[in-house]
């Protein structure tokens, strides 16, 4: 008896010991099971990996003290950029797609070039009252500024992609695509254009055409390598137009008809300033432009200021202001003021130097003086409710009243036309067999200094 109850009592010891085992590595179990959330959420960092080894180690080694070891806090997974959109996008992409005020959220868009007054206006400067002005003009600086940059973004990508073979009117939806994304204004619901976008329709005027030509409905022309194209279009925000252009050429024969205008409109730019008469700015235009020739087919011809086209000032929702500013010298004493907006443009021509009415007409723009007639033509009537909602007195073209899906509209619009509410812009026109070009850039006489907002690093 003695030697069977031995047995029983080590069978007994036997049994409680793994009991007492089993119970000691209980705790550690839950804390594993806690500790190891790769199992819900699927990605773990090495650390934690390490740190479950070290927990799971310490409970076997230590049993239920294992389980009282704290767990280290894991990071938040960082969430990956996905349906934004390009809200933060830093960059510009192509072709233009970027919002332009994301790329700057705090509102600050780049300066234009900044030019001191000289002689009597000098003082402006440092001028105290002159500075509380300018202060004063922060929202008027910010819009021009905004379309400015715009407009350089999207020209110099225009400048990169242009090619030969191309369709005008590829070219030009290519350009107007770009401001309209940059701007966010669409322009296809009522009233959005007028807050921002296209503010004026895109020139692509060809050889001996120097401007106001842009390909209507089903124009199939294609740019040629021995072409020279003006490429003209404005940018507004609020009205704010900054008017610029430059010339695209694809063979250096042209290259001195290109310098030609470009530093002739810089003459122009340097002359212009508060109080400058538009007759000395015309002079020192001419001068300029007209000491350059230019070698075609091998006869040299001089490059002729276009006499009979002008610069002109900006004002509000109106390209075409008041006043004129010439490109060659004459007797016009009028000057140019505090706060004014200029577009200082010239044109060169190897022709006569003399533009007429030619080809098709494409541009348009409701008068900002627009008599209040009774339009007989229910078309009419129809069309100019059309064009005052969508583009008050901002240029446009007759592609643009295709988007908003106008159709059958040309005898309406000639007689808004021919009843002094709209006026026409036809294509302007030197001899045929001539070459000419243009560059133009916007200019803000500002009561400190004055600022060539449309300057860029291509011109």
């Amino acid at each position: 008896m003695a030697a069977k109850a031995s047995a029983d009592m080590e069978k007994l010891s036997g049994k409680l010991t793994c009991l007492l085992l089993k119970d000691a590595s209980k705790p550690n179990g839950t804390a594993a099971a806690q500790g190891t959330p790769g199992a819900e959420t699927g990605d773990q960092d090495h650390e934690d990996s390490e740190e479950d080894k070290d927990d799971e180690g310490g409970a076997v080694n230590g049993g239920v003290a294992g389980a009282a070891k704290k767990k280290k806090k894991r990071k938040p997974k960082k969430k990956k950029g996905g349906a934004a959109g390009n809200a933060n996008a830093k960059t510009q992409s192509s072709p233009p797609r970027v919002l332009m005020s994301n790329l700057f959220p705090d509102g600050q868009y780049p300066e234009g070039e900044i030019v001191e007054y000289k002689n009597e206006n000098s003082f402006r400067t440092t001028s105290e009252e002159k500075r509380h002005l300018d202060r004063m003009n922060n929202d008027f600086l910010s819009e021009y500024r905004q379309g400015a940059e715009i407009h350089r973004q999207v020209r110099q990508w225009a400048q990169k992609t242009i090619k030969p073979g191309q369709t005008l009117t590829e070219i030009a939806e290519g350009i107007e695509d770009g401001v309209r994304a940059l701007t966010g204004h669409q322009g296809l619901e009522e009233g959005d254009n007028i807050k921002g976008g296209m503010g004026f329709p895109t020139g692509l005027s060809l050889n001996h055409c120097a401007a106001h030509y842009t390909p209507n409905a089903g124009n199939k022309m294609v740019l040629q390598k021995e072409d020279v194209m003006k490429v003209d279009f404005g940018v507004h925000i609020n009205g704010r137009i900054v008017d610029s252009a430059f010339t695209m050429t694809f063979d250096p024969v042209y290259d001195n008809l290109l310098t030609a205008v470009k530093e002739a409109t810089n003459a122009g730019v340097r002359e212009a300033g508060i109080d400058v008469r538009m007759s000395d700015i015309g002079s020192a235009i001419q001068e300029v432009m007209e000491s350059y020739e230019v070698e075609i087919g091998g006869k040299s011809l001089p490059v002729k200021c276009i006499r009979n086209l002008n610069g002109h000032s900006i004002v509000q929702y109106s390209i075409h202001g008041a006043k004129s500013v010439p490109i060659v010298k004459g007797g016009d004493q009028t000057k140019m003021e505090e706060g004014e907006t200029f577009a200082i443009e010239t044109f060169g021509s190897t022709g006569k130097g003399y533009v007429r009415d030619d080809m098709e007409t494409s541009h348009y723009a409701k008068k900002a003086d627009a008599p209040n007639i009774s339009l007989r033509i229910s078309s009419a009537r129809n069309l100019l409710k059309t064009i005052t909602n969508n583009f008050g007195t901002i240029p446009f073209c007759r592609r643009y009243l295709d988007r908003l899906g106008q159709d059958k509209y040309l005898l309406g619009l000639n007689n808004l036309v021919s009843s002094g509410i709209v006026e026409a812009y036809p294509p302007l026109c030197d001899v045929k067999g001539s070459y000419t070009a243009q560059f133009e850039h916007t200019i803000l006489l500002r009561p400190t200094v004055k600022e060539v907002i449309s300057r860029g690093d291509d011109y």
